[in-house]
Order: structure tokens, then C-alpha cells, then sequence
């Protein structure tokens, strides 16, 4: 038996799931049957006391002992133990129908990567009354499912569906590393990323065959998706908020800037001038966290290289960073300077609101940005090691 080779592997994880199992298999074995595919049943277990094992073995299928809990250790156990070229995944709770699996061959063979099923009806799924909670149905995943849409480009309606299919070759390319839920998410994340061909099938989703509550946590793994989305996208997370913020600001601060040179330095202007200073900073400073989350996400394997995104970081070099930094301050300190001889002119009296207002204000601001430029130049350098 070990050197069977089949085309296909039908992969279930499983945590104390007596009660469908049976049911599962069984079905994965008519469809095997009736589709004449050379395929095989590979159970993940993970740890079930319940007598999964036995139920598996007994009905002609294989069970893989994954140690290491969590939905996507029992998935990637699965799936490096798998035998088949491609490989068809599923829940164990018999809410997914593995005897109507027609569709994900075909689309396997013609060649695309990944197949995901769709349950919601603007994809031609179908949800059975009863089977997706009205909370998942109408908010969780339509929200996530958008999400996906917007950060990864994702064609598909259900980010989420937990059946699918794909070539077990790709998908281990991908190097998954998500132990909890989040390994569904991550999975599509990476296959977009890594230009992978997807291509999404209607499914009719089932009432959930078990008695007992289901793994999933609703907010817990809701939040857990989002917040993999969120940090496997720093473009959204980081970037594009920190143009907007940072752009409106300094456009702010600059035309409070430009007006106070006619008007008469009121202590509105400068502080609307401060707040868009303030605005400026934070966005500056976003963006830079977005650049250094994707050079160290790229570093680390974890996001795709980007020859765009790196022929921008040849250009980003310490000394451009220092030149700019070096030229922001001396301007900087010049209008500082300039406030202070004009102040000491008075024997440090009163200073009027215009030159307080519109110079040292400015001054400063110029100064503290060409030390962020600095600074943030020099550990952008230090990731730059790393990838050296």
C-alpha cells in the first residue's frame, strides 16, 4: 500500500467526530466508486478519544495522527501525508456532501490550482435551511468575503467555504503555517498572492450532522480571520491609511501655511496648522510600518516578493534617506533659527503670533520629519541586512 499513488485524496480532519465520520467516508467512497478515480480517504486526527480511529479503519481509510491541535496542524498534517496529485477537502460533520464532488475533479484536471466551493447564493451555492447561522450568513462571511475581494483580488464569493480542492504540489509551495481557522483564510490569501489559478463551483451547504456544538467560535475565529487578513495585506492596513491621513494633513498644514503669509496669524490657523501637522506625522510614520511589515514579511517568506515593490526599495538607500533627512532639518532649523534671531532683535519680548505661528511651528515640524526620515532610513537599512 505504500506505493500506491493515487490521483486523488479525499483529507477530513478530525476531532471526536464518531457521530458523521462514518457518514463521510461513505460517501467519499461512493463517490470514488462512482467516478472510477483512483483515490484514497486520509483522516487527520487529531487527538479524538471518541473512536473516530476505529470508525475510519473499519470503513477502508487511512488515519493520520496529528499531535499538534488546531484545525490547520490537522489540515497540513493531512496534507503532507497525503498521497494523491490532488487532494479534496472537507469537514467531517457531514455538512458538505463528499458524494457530489463531480465538479471539483473536472475543474482539478482542467488544470486549475486551487477549487473552491460556494455556498452563498450570489456564487449559485445553495445553503439548506438551518445549515449557516444567521450571523455567518449575512455578515461574517459576505464582510470577510469583500475583504478578501478588496486586500488579495480573491475570484471568489465564499473566502471561507471549507470544501475545496488542489493540487497538493501548489498548495505545499505555498508553505502554510496558520495551526487554528485562519489556515482557510490564509490558504486563498497565498494563493492569490502567489498567482495561483482559482476558480470557485456552487455546492449545496447542509445542517451540521452532529448533536453537539460545533469548533467554531463565531467572534473568536471571525476576529482571528480578520486580523490574518489585516496583517497579510500592510498596502491596507498600513499604507493606503497612511497616504490618506498623512496626505490631508500636510495639505492642511501647507495651505494654513500659505494663507497665514497674507492673512493676520490667528490663533486658528495655527491650530489648524497643528493638527495638521499632527495628522501629517502619524500618516508618515503608518507608512512606514507598512513598508517595513512588507520587507520583513517578505524576508521571512511569509508574502511573495514583488519586483515593483523592490526595485522602490533599491531607490529607498540609507543615503537618499539621509540626504532628505539632512535637508528637512537644516530647513527646519533655519526657520527656528530665524523666529530666534528675529526674537532676540526684541531682547526676547513679545514675539508676534506670525512668526510663532508660521515659522517655528513649520521649523520644528520640518525637523521632527527629517529625523523620522533618519531614523526610520537607517532601520529600513537593517532589514535590508536580513534580506542580503
Amino acid at each position: 500500500m505504500t506505493d500506491f499513488s493515487p490521483e486523488f485524496t479525499f483529507l477530513m480532519p478530525c476531532l471526536n467526530e464518531a457521530e458523521t465520520l462514518g457518514t463521510c467516508i461513505k460517501k467519499c467512497m461512493q463517490s470514488i466508486e462512482r467516478l472510477g478515480l483512483e483515490a484514497e480517504v486520509v483522516i487527520a486526527d487529531n487527538g479524538s478519544t471518541d473512536g473516530s480511529q476505529d470508525i475510519a479503519e473499519s470503513l477502508g481509510a487511512r488515519v493520520v495522527p496529528v499531535p499538534l491541535k488546531g484545525y490547520g496542524s490537522a489540515l497540513m498534517g493531512g496534507i503532507r501525508e497525503a498521497r494523491g496529485t490532488y487532494v479534496l477537502m472537507a469537514d467531517a460533520d457531514d455538512s458538505y456532501d463528499w458524494g457530489a464532488v463531480d465538479s471539483f475533479v473536472e475543474q482539478l484536471r482542467a488544470g486549475h490550482d486551487l477549487v473552491m466551493g460556494c455556498r452563498l447564493p450570489k456564487g449559485g451555492g445553495t445553503i439548506v435551511p438551518g445549515a449557516m447561522p444567521v450571523l455567518h450568513r449575512w455578515l461574517g462571511n459576505p464582510v470577510l468575503t469583500w475583504l478578501g475581494k478588496l486586500f488579495f483580488r480573491a475570484p471568489v464569493n465564499d473566502f471561507h467555504c471549507g470544501l475545496r480542492g488542489f493540487s497538493r504540489e501548489k498548495i505545499l509551495s505555498l508553505d502554510l503555517r496558520m495551526p487554528g481557522m485562519e489556515f482557510a483564510t490564509e490558504m486563498v490569501a497565498k494563493a492569490c498572492l502567489n498567482k495561483l489559478s482559482i476558480c470557485e463551483v456552487p455546492i449545496t451547504l447542509h445542517p451540521d450532522g452532529r448533536n453537539r456544538a460545533p469548533h467554531l467560535r463565531t467572534w473568536r475565529d471571525g476576529w482571528r480571520h480578520l486580523r490574518f487578513m489585516l496583517l497579510y495585506s500592510p498596502m491596507w492596513l498600513f499604507m493606503i491609511p497612511g497616504l490618506a491621513l498623512g496626505g490631508l494633513g500636510l495639505l492642511v498644514a501647507l495651505f494654513v501655511l500659505l494663507e497665514g503669509m497674507w492673512g493676520d496669524g490667528s490663533a486658528f490657523h495655527v491650530n489648524t496648522m497643528l493638527v495638521g501637522l499632527l495628522g501629517g506625522f502619524l500618516g508618515f510614520q503608518s507608512l512606514a510600518l507598512g513598508v517595513f511589515t512588507k520587507v520583513f514579511a517578505i524576508t521571512e517568506g511569509l508574502l511573495p516578493s514583488s519586483p515593483s515593490f523592490e526595485k522602490w526599495i533599491r531607490l529607498a538607500r540609507l543615503e537618499v534617506g539621509l540626504v532628505i533627512s539632512l535637508v528637512f532639518s537644516v530647513l527646519g532649523l533655519w526657520m527656528i533659527g530665524s523666529a530666534f534671531a528675529e526674537w532676540a532683535a526684541l531682547d526676547f519680548g513679545s514675539l508676534s503670533p506670525a512668526v510663532a505661528g508660521f515659522r517655528v511651528i513649520p521649523g520644528v515640524g520640518l525637523v521632527v520629519l527629517g529625523v523620522q526620515i533618519m531614523l526610520n532610513s537607517f532601520f529600513l537599512s537593517v532589514l535590508g541586512l536580513r534580506r542580503g
